[in-house]
This record gives C-alpha cells, sequence and structure tokens, in this order.
C-alpha cells in the first residue's frame, strides 16, 4: 500500500466521521447517514476523476474503502453525543479531512499528468466539493460558497505550501503534516476571529 493510498484512506474515514456527525445534527436515520458519510468522502474524488478522465474511479471495487464509510456511521449511531460538542467535533473532523483530500488530489492528479497550478486546483476540488453536496442534501448553504469562514482558500493555501515543500524536502510525511496543520489552523483563525474574504 502507497503512501497516497494511505492518505486516501485516512481521509475517506474522517470525511465519513464528518458526514456521519452531520447526519446526527441533522436527525437522519442510519441510511440517511450512508449516505451523507458516502457523499462527504467519495463526492470530491469522483468529480476530480470524471474531469480528468481517470479510470477507474478511485473508490469503485474497493471493499476497504467501503468499510472506511461505513464504520464511522455504525460508530457515530452507537455513541450519544452533546450537541456543541457535536459541532465542535464535525469542525476539527473537517479541517483534518480538507487537509488529507487536498494532498490525496494534488498527487493523485499528478499521476495522471496535471501540472502543479492543475493539480492544486483538483486538490482543491477533491476536498471542497463532497462537502458541497452534502450540504446541499442537507438542505443548507454550502460553506463553499457562503461567505465567511475561509474554506476553500484554506485548502488552496496548504495546498500550495505542501507542493513548494515538496521541492525542498524529500518527506513527503514532513509535507502532509505541514499542509493538514496549516488548514486546521487558518480555518480556526478563520472561525473564531472572523477571518474572510471581501465581498464582491
Amino acid at each position: 500500500m502507497s503512501t497516497l493510498d494511505i492518505v486516501i484512506y485516512c481521509g475517506i474515514f474522517v470525511f465519513s466521521l464528518t458526514g456521519a456527525l452531520n447526519a446526527r445534527a441533522h436527525h437522519m436515520d442510519i441510511f440517511g447517514a450512508i449516505v451523507l458519510a458516502f457523499v462527504t468522502s467519495y463526492g470530491g474524488g469522483s468529480i476530480r476523476d470524471i474531469v480528468m478522465d481517470a479510470r477507474p474511479i478511485n473508490w469503485m471495487n474497493d471493499n476497504l474503502a467501503l468499510a472506511l464509510v461505513i464504520t464511522p456511521v455504525i460508530i457515530i449511531s452507537l455513541v450519544k453525543f452533546n450537541f456543541n460538542r457535536l459541532r465542535r467535533l464535525i469542525f476539527f473532523t473537517d479541517a483534518v479531512g480538507l487537509g488529507l483530500f487536498t494532498v490525496a488530489g494534488i498527487d493523485r492528479s499528478a499521476q495522471f499528468g496535471a501540472n502543479e497550478p492543475y493539480s492544486l486546483l483538483m486538490g482543491v476540488v477533491t476536498a471542497t466539493f463532497g462537502g458541497l453536496i452534502a450540504d446541499i442534501l442537507c438542505n443548507n448553504v454550502p460553506n463553499l460558497l457562503r461567505r465567511g469562514e475561509l474554506y476553500a482558500t484554506a485548502c488552496a493555501i496548504g495546498g500550495a505550501v505542501y507542493i513548494l515543500s515538496k521541492r525542498f524536502v524529500e518527506d513527503s510525511t514532513f509535507s502532509l503534516i505541514i499542509c493538514i496543520c496549516l488548514i486546521v489552523i487558518i480555518r480556526i483563525i478563520s472561525k473564531y476571529k472572523k477571518v474572510m474574504l471581501p465581498e464582491v
């Protein structure tokens, strides 16, 4: 199993956990939770692979990936959370998932011949479009499109630093950790210090 595979599987688990937590917050049944976990974890990567004509789509015939979607749903269905803790946990798991999938999107796009700017773009798509679809299914204005906390911008900054750090650091794990930490920090600062992009 390659490092990229490990990153993708970690991202699937974390984003599935985010989807399951969102389903709990919206009082969905277990089927709705599985759908939301599936969309949150697979949506962005599927769009990326379709755009890049990458076949097979990354999750096709992958039983481990499917298990990583269903397992968080089962865990969340068995564990009860205080709602305020639930919101904080959703925020944190989503931020970590953004970092993991930004890196996964960049590296997978590079494998299919995308240059650095387009790899970065596909990294942002991979990280954010699953959440966008999930927000729509929950009848919410997507975080990606809403003025407020930095979302896609955090992915773009973290992804750019990841690409640059790989030029100077041989250890890709170090670059991955830097990317995830940077995205989480930007999300926290944006949330609590009200840092946002200007209106059009």
